[in-house]
């Protein structure tokens, strides 16, 4: 047996379950220089968010790297000392026996397509939010991860921050009562988007590559690098850039999984461009003793109208440009990023915190790098994740398609007369390209 083989066994074997799906491996536990040891990582997509993807998983050792767009390329794999691939299907071909896990951060559309192909090497992964592009792809990629045993983390960075923790702790202890409503709203709005044809892609731009699954279609200067989440052939707009991020912390603190229906407002429908703003409303079955939730989703400046009924104690409106508003019948918290307060009949009060019960995070790129070691959890694993993703991705499909969604979330059905929202459940991928 190869050093290398040994190694791979080695990492496989000393990951355990993440998340309640288990020890992940057989494997005997073969010789390796230690536990410690650096992991061999691939890495898809380098600049922008990537780039800081690689940034937070740097104390390992990127073999690899694969990238569209050769001026982002080629810098980075000098920083790293990594090979250069421009198609990451050639490079994970190439590279399968040398790595042990793969960073996916590129435009959405190809999230699904690079992950599934790294889990079915055998590769962990970590993927940028939304996990996928279509509800379809986000089970898929779940189902895999869980299937292979692999450790898995969506990059929903700021799941691992304190804030997100205490609020969440706050809630289950009932400061509020009991949670029927909640609202997450996002100032920005990514839509709007037009082609612009004409021009030929720069050298720099393997334009071909860049559209993967999508559809093809001539070079548009309009779409990279910078405006593909204005495309719904790329991205979802505000939803795939911000909802993961929002909502994550409404599915945490309230257990939420897969909703029963949804339904969505916006601009008239562009089958092109994202809409500039969306409403939509959530409606989830009750878990357990927990009461059902209606949950509405805001963005593109758009806001809960109970927001311009809360002040802070010196009566100044707490007009947040993003955040979360939980209505419960004892009160409301209000939360963002790094900020949560309690309000009872309207007013803002002070609170004593609950006793810590949630462990603060190692760091969201850490809890993914020691899992794949040693075992653990990672909080945003493609089960929590996946089942994040489907939702958001849902709140478009109902956009879209122009009418409410019955959801029969187990067979990945649309069950009311809307046969155009069942055909946005997945899509078509161009020849060459496969989930």
């Amino acid at each position: 047996m190869s050093l290398r083989t040994s190694r791979r066994r080695f990492l496989v074997a000393t990951s355990a379950a993440v998340s309640g799906i288990g020890f992940y491996s057989q494997l005997p536990a073969a010789e390796s220089k230690s536990p410690n040891e650096k992991l061999n990582l691939a890495g898809i997509g380098v600049a922008n968010r990537a780039n800081a993807n690689l940034s937070g998983c740097e104390s390992e050792n990127f073999v690899a790297l694969a990238d569209v767009d050769s001026s982002y390329l080629e810098p980075a794999t000098k920083r790293f000392g990594s090979k250069g691939y421009a198609d990451y299907r050639v490079m994970l071909e190439k590279e399968a026996d040398n790595i042990d896990a793969v960073v996916v951060s590129t435009a959405d559309h190809s999230h699904a397509p690079a992950s599934a192909m790294a889990l079915r090497l055998k590769k962990h992964v970590y993927c940028e939010k939304p996990l996928t592009h279509t509800v379809y792809e986000a089970r898929t990629v779940s189902n895999l991860a869980k299937e292979n045993k692999l450790v898995t983390q969506m990059g929903t960075q700021i799941h691992a921050t304190n804030n997100y923790r205490r609020v969440v702790e706050l809630l289950n202890s009932g400061i509020i009562g009991n949670i029927t409503r909640a609202h997450v709203w996002v100032g920005k709005g990514w839509g709007d988007g037009k082609y612009a044809f004409g021009k030929a892609a720069p050298k720099n731009l393997n334009w071909d590559l860049f559209l993967g699954c999508a559809p093809e279609r001539p070079y548009s200067e309009k779409v990279h690098p910078a405006n593909w989440r204005r495309f719904w052939d790329y991205g979802a707009g505000t939803f795939g850039d911000m909802a993961c991020h929002y909502v994550d912390l409404v599915h945490w603190a309230l257990d939420l999984k897969h909703p029963a229906s949804v339904s969505a407002t916006g601009p008239e429908v562009d089958p092109v461009g994202c809409p500039s703003w969306c409403v939509a409303d959530y409606q989830y079955p009750a878990r357990g003793e927990k009461a059902p939730v209606h949950l509405t989703w805001y963005d593109g400046g758009k806001r809960p109208a109970e927001l311009a009924q809360l002040k802070d104690k010196e009566g100044n409106p707490m007009n947040w440009g993003s955040g979360q508003l939980f209505v419960g019948d004892k009160g409301m918290v209000l939360s963002d990023y790094g900020r949560h307060y309690v309000f009872q009949d309207g007013e803002m009060v002070d609170f004593m915190s609950p006793e810590q019960t949630i462990p603060d995070s190692i760091g969201h790129h850490n809890e993914w790098l020691q899992a794949i070691r040693t075992g653990g959890p990672t909080t945003c694993n493609f089960d929590y994740s996946g089942a994040l993703s489907e939702a958001v991705l849902l709140g478009t499909v109902a956009y879209r398609s122009g009418d409410a969604i019955h959801w029969d979330a187990e067979n990945l059905k649309v069950t009311n007369n809307n046969p155009q929202a069942q055909d946005l459940i997945h899509k078509e991928y161009r020849k060459g390209w496969t989930l």
